[in-house]
């Protein structure tokens, strides 16, 4: 059976042959999306992560940079049995200017922070200084994150979203606790899924990207800006 999108009159036999068979293939897709999820979910247990020290301003990002405290990377899970997601931030050391590209995923997150929260622990983390990062995130409105500067630790470079010479890389990571207090990592992704692949591995962080692709003439070589002229 057909199942027609509209009630508009004038549509071709064309159309309505090619549209059902996109309607077949976007209903393949979201069957194989949601088996890559299930693959996901049925990770064996990761490997122990360290004791990371982050540092964090007042939690009212309009209060000031200060006072500056440190937190742990244990300290980041607010109970038990709640996974901690982290976004890395491409800011800081060799990334001298905020990463259009990430902070077009956090200005979405930053939105819906409210609501991942109530399943998830969530912290967005930067090489950036916390006055830095902070004032960015002023400019940006991102009242409801929690930033944290990674500082001195390793903890970008272990994860994968820095390389030896401080370069940056955005990436997720999601991490989880035991219930003795061990802190494993559970997943990371990063937009470089192969060599011909260079910037798609994290798309489904942002709707952007899924919203050109319903256009006719797709997303093209749009790149986001931090100030659009």
């Amino acid at each position: 059976m057909v199942l027609r999108q509209t009630r508009l009159a004038g549509e071709s036999e064309e159309y309505l042959a090619a549209r059902e068979e996109l309607r077949l293939a976007e209903i393949g897709l979201m069957r194989h999306r949601e088996e890559v999820a299930a693959r996901r979910r049925a990770l064996p247990p990761g490997p122990p992560v360290g004791e990371y020290v982050f540092l964090e301003g007042p939690a009212d990002l309009d209060a000031g940079d200060t006072p500056v405290h440190e937190v742990t990377l244990g300290e980041l899970f607010t109970a038990p049995d709640r996974p901690l997601i982290v976004y890395h931030f491409m800011y800081g050391k060799r990334q001298t200017d905020a990463c259009p590209m990430c902070t077009l995923w956090i200005d979405g997150f930053s939105n819906i922070a409210h609501h991942v929260t109530r399943n998830a622990d969530f912290a967005v983390v930067a090489a950036a200084d916390p006055p830095t990062l902070r004032a960015h995130a002023r400019a940006r409105r991102w009242p409801r994150l929690r930033l944290l500067s990674c500082g001195d630790s390793t903890f970008k470079y272990d994860l994968g979203s820095e390389d030896e010479d401080g370069g940056q890389d955005s990436t997720v990571s999601v991490l989880t606790r035991d219930p003795d207090g061990t802190v494993r990592h559970f997943y990371s992704a990063h937009p470089r899924m192969a060599d011909d692949i260079a910037e798609r591995g994290i798309d489904l962080l942002a709707p952007v990207w899924h919203l050109l692709d319903l256009t006719p003439g797709g997303r093209g070589d749009w790149y986001p800006s931090l100030d659009y002229k």
